[in-house]
């Protein structure tokens, strides 16, 4: 639950950054008990979690979806719930992926699922799939002196190591293939998060610094006027994604990691710097419409990758919920997330199963729709108290 600020200092960041939540939200309070809550979570949780594949992976989610959704939001009720309902699952399927895959994960995904379980179980052998992770992306994060260079010992090709006048150290390819040439905010802050929940367990000051840098890139080279954050810039000649490419995970994981990296480093700026484009995700991004409920990602029909950015966003908005000193930006995020909440269960919800579009109509269970819900409803656990 988040704590209450002096009203001079909450005073001075409201007039610095509109935290008021729009009337025109879609049911933004909250009508359901904690019982409530927690058993909706588990129902939904328990549909699915049965379903894993030989190679660890969830049936119709994917590769990259189960990392980023299931085992994540397993790992996060357990968590909040302080139960070990599911850790048999989420122990066994992670550990059977990273014997299987060593190092596959260049993304980040299975890393950071890797963090939220530890955290949950207190697993260290958890924790030690997150490091690799970290330590087999690492390379792939454009230093200060490869910016200098020009160079890269990851690329066969001759980097830019700034673009319209900001260096593009701190970046993280997407692909690590050696002619890639794709800097994403997603990968750049999925490494950001890992590296500020590493750097908050371990005291490190590789990771520290690692989650500045990513944290530097995103916010001075790939976001916004309106303080979106962009998709991509392209290394080799700083030309970028089109304009239009606007995606919820992209600022949810900055969101995440520059909230964690305000709480290692103990600098306010990093907090500032996270609620103007928190603010602007929840209040003006594209994904939603006038009444909150977001719309992207809606795929009835197939499995598609862009269905589980939204699960991301949520969960990131809910990690800065339960730390925030902000009483006016807790309570936006508690009502955004309410909306999203009341909107799979009134619009999309199929009993216990539920559409991949939050603005319905309800249909029958799809793996991809059930893991797209499961942030939203097991974050509603903590937030929408």
């Amino acid at each position: 639950m988040f704590r209450v600020l002096t009203v001079f200092t909450l005073s001075a960041l409201v007039c610095a950054q509109d935290l008021g939540v729009p009337g025109t939200w879609r049911e933004f309070s909250n009508k359901y008990s904690l019982a409530d809550r927690q058993a909706k979570a588990k129902a939904a949780i328990d549909v699915i979690a049965p379903k894993t594949t030989s190679n660890g992976e969830f049936q119709d989610v994917g590769y990259w979806g189960s990392a980023a959704t299931v085992y994540s939001a397993l790992s996060n009720y357990d968590h909040f719930v302080k139960t070990t309902t599911y850790q048999a699952t989420v122990t066994n399927g992670l550990n059977k992926v990273f014997s299987e895959y060593a190092h596959f994960d260049q993304f980040g995904w299975w890393g950071t699922a890797s963090y939220y379980a530890y955290r949950a179980y207190g697993d260290r052998n958890l924790l030690q799939h997150a490091i690799d992770t970290w330590s087999a992306v690492s390379p792939y994060q454009v230093t200060s002196g490869q910016a200098s260079s020009g160079s890269t010992p990851a690329k066969n090709y001759a980097i830019q190591g700034s673009c319209n006048g900001v260096t593009n150290a701190g970046a993280v390819f997407w692909r690590p293939t050696t002619d890639d040439d794709n800097m994403n905010s997603v990968t750049t802050g999925l490494f950001l998060t890992l590296s500020a929940y590493l750097a908050k367990e371990t005291g490190q000051s590789q990771y520290t610094n690692a989650a500045i840098a990513a944290s530097n890139w995103i916010r001075n080279a790939n976001t916004n006027a309106n303080n979106i954050v962009l998709d991509t810039i392209h290394a080799r000649d700083c030309s970028r994604s089109d304009a239009g490419w606007l995606f919820t995970y992209n600022s949810g994981k900055y969101i995440e990691g520059t909230n964690v990296l305000a709480s290692v480093t103990g600098d306010s700026s990093w907090t500032t710097k996270m609620i103007q484009v928190a603010a602007a995700a929840m209040k003006n991004g594209p994904w939603q419409g006038s009444n909150g409920v977001i719309t992207e990602g809606a795929s009835p029909n197939s499995q598609n990758d862009g269905v589980y950015f939204k699960s991301s966003y949520v969960r990131a908005l809910n990690e800065v919920f339960m730390t925030t000193n902000n009483a006016a930006l807790g309570t936006l995020i508690h009502s955004y997330l309410v909306v999203q909440y009341n909107a799979i269960l009134e619009l999309a919800a199929n009993g216990s199963t539920y559409s991949s579009s939050w603005a319905g109509p309800p249909q029958g269970y799809t793996g991809w729709g059930q893991a797209a819900a499961l942030d939203n409803l097991v974050s509603a656990i903590t937030s929408t108290t």
